[in-house]
């Protein structure tokens, strides 16, 4: 197991990466060029600058999360075509940079959702929190107004200006778009993307839907087991692979997140893993990365991985706001750090078990 760290970029987080540095087992960043449009090619001259920054600071550049898919792809329109050449392009020149997995994700209008991106835990500390009759009642366009209210100097990754001041033609568009129909544009989408990342030497790894359910009447479809096989055979290809998320599969009581693993591990390239705390009303909070906390068992997952020889990349994805911390939602330092050490803790006592 890899161990990275997802960073945002000079100027865009509260993070730095000689604080990275300190993480004991911390090997890559995990990165993107955040102020880059869905559809843009990669300027190599920018792919370049970014790698010698991150490994003038010890790191590599392995994992990019995420090259963002524009909605005219996941739609099927006719102008699909030239943002699918760009995507390849981008492909291309990560790949000559030495980036080895390329996170993504195939949902509709919005990327993860939440309704309180500050909702306070009994220990003070406070979390990403998800109110589900929040989401099934609210006119998507109030949760996006509050959303905005969270806003700073910060990007929100998934709820990008650009994006969301279309959000009237989008669902108006969404509304011809069965869930048969985004199978249907992913199948084309990857098979004009899986031979580049093929002859490029890259992974493409897909990011399950957050929450992996239909919101505001969207289709998604990366949900479950069966559905994650659905989509590898698609295109049966070593680079066509799964972001294993196990917060966003695990909000849905419905997931054995470890059984998945355990099920699909020759094709996990990258492995997202937090805990969350899911109620029987269907409302979910993200907790620290400790079992006992959440209602994701944790310690099996890193068994599944240990049991399957997993030599992927992994990160400790969101964590809880500690002591103060003025962060990203769920991208603090101190929670992160926290749950890379329970991570490999239980990582360690299993190297240790196995070797005796």
């Amino acid at each position: 197991m890899k161990m990275t760290f997802r960073w945002y970029g000079q100027g865009n987080d509260s993070v730095t990466l000689d604080q990275v540095r300190q993480i004991p087992g911390v090997e890559g960043i995990v990165w993107s060029l955040h102020d880059l449009a869905a559809g843009e090619e990669w300027p190599m001259e920018r792919i370049m600058a970014e790698k010698a920054y991150i490994e003038k600071h010890g790191f590599h550049i392995d994992v990019v999360e995420s090259v963002n898919v524009h909605e005219d792809i996941k739609l099927g329109h006719p102008s699909r075509d030239k943002y699918i050449e760009n995507y390849k392009r981008t492909i291309e020149k990560l790949g000559q940079a030495g980036v080895k997995v390329i996170c993504y994700n195939f949902m509709p209008v919005f990327d993860w959702t939440r309704t309180d991106m500050f909702k306070e835990l009994e220990d003070g500390s406070t979390a990403l929190f998800f109110e589900k009759a929040i989401v099934d009642n609210i006119d998507p366009f109030e949760l996006v107004r509050r959303m905005a209210s969270y806003t700073s100097e910060l990007t929100m990754p998934g709820w990008e200006p650009e994006r969301l001041q279309h959000l009237g033609e989008l669902f108006e568009a969404y509304k011809q778009v069965s869930e048969e129909d985004l199978w249907a544009n992913l199948q084309y989408f990857l098979q004009e993307i899986v031979p580049v990342a093929e002859a490029s030497g890259i992974k493409m790894a897909i990011h399950p839907d957050d929450p992996p359910y239909s919101i505001f009447g969207l289709p998604r479809i990366i949900t479950n087991k069966e559905n994650i096989g659905r989509m590898l055979n698609l295109v049966d290809s070593p680079s066509n692979g799964l972001t294993m998320c196990t917060g966003s599969l695990g909000s849905s009581r419905d997931n054995d997140v470890a059984d998945i693993i355990r099920t699909y591990a020759d094709r996990i390239p990258f492995a997202h893993i937090r805990n969350v705390r899911v109620y029987d009303n269907g409302d979910f909070i993200e907790t620290s990365h400790r079992s006992k906390d959440g209602s994701v068992d944790i310690t099996d997952v890193v068994k599944a991985y240990h049991e399957n020889g997993f030599t992927g990349y992994a990160r400790p994805d969101h964590g809880r706001h500690l002591w103060g911390e003025k962060c990203r939602p769920g991208y603090g330092l101190y929670d992160r750090a926290l749950g890379i050490m329970y991570l490999w803790g239980v990582w360690d006592s299993l190297e240790r078990e196995k070797n005796r």
